[in-house]
């Protein structure tokens, strides 16, 4: 059983289906935010078989990256149908502890929105710059993609890769120069760290 349902009626629709879960074993797959497995044994029974999933956007044109968390009521077996449904929709990473979720959702749950705004800076700096908006986001937009694709195939780091397209001198040097100067890495760790606690913080508001 797949629970695709927003954490407010998590609570009433895990009463729902509690007497099938326990009378049939069923698995619970669940991807409500910030709803935790305690929260969901409460309701379905403290038997229940869980995978709790933090899956992202991007799923929906199968590119998808999603983080999962089994109690110890799921079998091998049951995790390996999780696993293979969620692969169905991008690349899967489990993890060992739940608390691991809330990092997993400041980073690929929330990860889409990022790369959305620095693609929206990138696109209206290269429109002050003298573009058009329609140049712009087509070179942008297909910048990051072929990125993205380079991290992923290539056999070497992102170090690596970044100091290869970054020439002594030259124009990239310059441009990371001033990224660092105002302490990109710094904006990009808080801004997680904001996103970590505010998933906490669902966690326990939702019980």
């Amino acid at each position: 059983i797949i629970m695709a349902v927003k954490p407010q009626v998590m609570a009433e629709a895990a009463g729902s289906i509690a007497a099938a879960v326990q009378a049939h074993g069923s698995l619970v797959i669940s991807i409500a935010a910030g709803v935790t497995i305690a929260s969901m044994q409460a309701r379905l029974g403290p038997d229940a078989a869980i995978v709790r999933c933090m899956p992202n956007t991007p799923a929906l044109v199968g590119c998808g990256a999603s983080g999962l968390f089994a109690n110890d009521n799921t079998s091998g077996r049951q995790r390996e149908f999780a696993q293979l449904v969620l692969s169905a929709v991008g690349v899967t990473c489990w993890v060992d502890s739940e608390p691991e979720l809330d990092a997993i959702t400041a980073l690929s749950g929330s990860g889409p929105a990022y790369f959305f705004l620095l693609t929206e800076a990138i696109i209206d700096a290269g429109i002050a710059l003298g573009l058009s908006r329609e140049t712009a986001t087509l070179l942008a937009t297909q910048t990051g993609l072929g990125a993205a694709r380079m991290a992923l195939e290539s056999d070497v780091d992102l170090v690596e890769l970044r100091r290869r397209v970054t020439s002594p001198g030259g124009t990239t040097e310059r441009a990371i120069q001033s990224f660092e100067a105002d302490d990109l890495r710094g904006v990009v760790a808080r801004a997680m760290r904001a996103a970590s606690d505010r998933a906490v913080e669902m966690s326990k508001e939702m019980g």
